[in-house]
């Protein structure tokens, strides 16, 4: 899905050498209390005929040219001078640690909650819980996914606007699985049917490693089996029987079915393995099969999506949600306030931009029959994506069942479920061992945050 980007080593090395630990990044149990979250007021520089954005560069071609223009022309129409800059996902929790450090940066950073969470920077973040009553006052609530991506359950306020997120559901080449005579609807089927299209030359793929697509992945896994990081009281209880029976059948699928490719996968891994004719089956956002349909049509006609698999428990999958923040040290909070109004107000055209894939945190934004997913006069059949209507049901972000926290965000940006699903899938442990190894790094970090 995204360029390759810093490494967790190399971030920690960036903020040492910025001169700040991660207790004053926000990292760190042991930081100071929490001051109540700032509020644009007259008397600070909350306003200045200015604004600059940090957005992540988009998985679809043509989607910065379109914000860039967005946000521009809102400032031309608005007398405010914009300048948007773009960074690799995987950049993020960098940039954000060295405009922590400095006070200064951009007004408004996106983040990309699958690789950098927002909630380890909830410190130095404006309040926008007035902001999100008025939109919801307007559109209705925001879905689970839009409340775990922006309300910080601690304070009981909203310190990010989820602007929208990306579902994951199967894409996998439907001539090929009608050769073999099976539908992948249940993880069984995967695995079953993944047996055979790896032995015709035609394995699957699941990216076990370091980016979103990994992240995400596994933990759709683990919920599909029973299984959770942690319970709705925000405890640990990765180590039960559901996790173990989910890495085992994790293991499975990396020896019999898979492709070793995924070891080493960064999150376009997936894309070009579907892409070069070679995969069968992969679960990703829709970019995969937009950019096979430019590259390759008469191969994107052959491409089906699906929900993801059925587990013994449930059908589940996690997601990726993006949102905005404004920093504390901002000088122009109110412009930024504002840009993020006139963003709603025009999410129709942020969503058919992006072909289908930025996918509402807010219903109210985009009623059903959605435009594009209903009907694509570019896909063949043209309902092939009418599935994707169904994402809220399937759907969860990574505290599920729990709230998002920064312990959570922690364990998202350090990679501790792919790195548990590789140690076993390779031998390097046992299932249990796998699990129990993940247990203590996750516990620490929850420890660390409850001090």
């Amino acid at each position: 899905m995204a360029q390759k980007g810093m490494s967790r080593r190399d971030f920690l090395k960036t903020v040492g050498m910025t001169g700040i630990g991660l207790a004053a990044a926000g990292l760190s149990g042991c930081a100071t209390p929490q001051a109540p979250a700032a509020t644009p007021t007259a008397a600070g520089p909350t306003k200045t005929e200015e604004l600059k954005l940090l957005l992540i560069s988009h998985f679809v071609a043509g989607y910065d040219d379109w914000i860039k223009k967005f946000a521009m022309e809102w400032g031309e129409a608005n007398g405010v001078r914009v300048t948007v800059d773009f960074i690799n996902n995987l950049d993020v929790s960098a940039r954000g640690a060295a405009e922590v450090a400095a006070q200064k940066g951009h007004d408004i950073v996106q983040w990309d909650q699958a690789v950098s969470s927002p909630f380890l920077w909830k410190n130095h973040t404006v309040d926008l819980s007035e902001l999100v009553a008025e939109v919801e006052s307007e559109y209705g609530e925001f879905s689970a996914v839009g409340k775990q991506a922006g309300y910080d359950a601690t304070t009981g306020t909203w310190f990010s606007l989820p602007i929208f997120y990306m579902a994951f559901p199967a894409l996998y080449r439907k001539d090929l699985w009608d050769e073999i005579g099976i539908e992948p609807d249940t993880w069984d089927d995967v695995l079953e049917g993944g047996r055979k299209l790896k032995e015709m030359g035609n394995p699957i793929g699941i990216p076990i490693s370091h980016g979103s697509d990994g992240n995400v992945n596994w933990r759709g896994l683990i919920w599909s089996f029973g299984g959770a990081i942690q319970d709705e009281e925000q405890n640990v209880v990765i180590n039960s029987p559901e996790v173990v029976e989910a890495v085992k059948f994790a293991r499975a699928l990396y020896k019999e079915a898979m492709t070793e490719e995924v070891l080493a996968w960064d999150d376009t891994g997936n894309n070009r393995f579907i892409a070069s004719g070679k995969g069968s089956w992969i679960i990703n956002p829709i970019s995969a099969y937009r950019s096979t349909q430019n590259s390759d049509p008469e191969l994107a006609d052959k491409i089906f999506v699906w929900k993801p698999p059925q587990g013994p428990k449930a059908r589940l999958m996690g997601v990726t949600p993006h949102s905005w923040t404004i920093w504390k040290f901002a000088e122009n909070q109110v412009n930024a306030m504002e840009f993020m109004r006139h963003f709603v107000a025009n999410y129709r055209v942020c969503f058919e931009t992006s072909g289908g894939y930025n996918f509402p945190m807010n219903p109210g934004w985009l009623p059903q029959p959605m435009p594009i997913l209903s009907n694509d006069p570019t896909s063949n059949p043209p309902d092939k994506l009418a599935v994707l209507q169904t994402a809220p049901e399937w759907s969860v972000a990574f505290g599920y069942p729990g709230p998002s926290s920064p312990a959570i965000g922690e364990v998202v940006s350090t990679y501790i479920i792919p790195d548990m699903i590789a140690q076993a899938a390779t031998d390097q442990l046992t299932p249990e061992e796998a699990v129990a190894w993940a247990e203590e790094q996750i516990k620490r970090i929850f420890q660390k945050w409850q001090t």
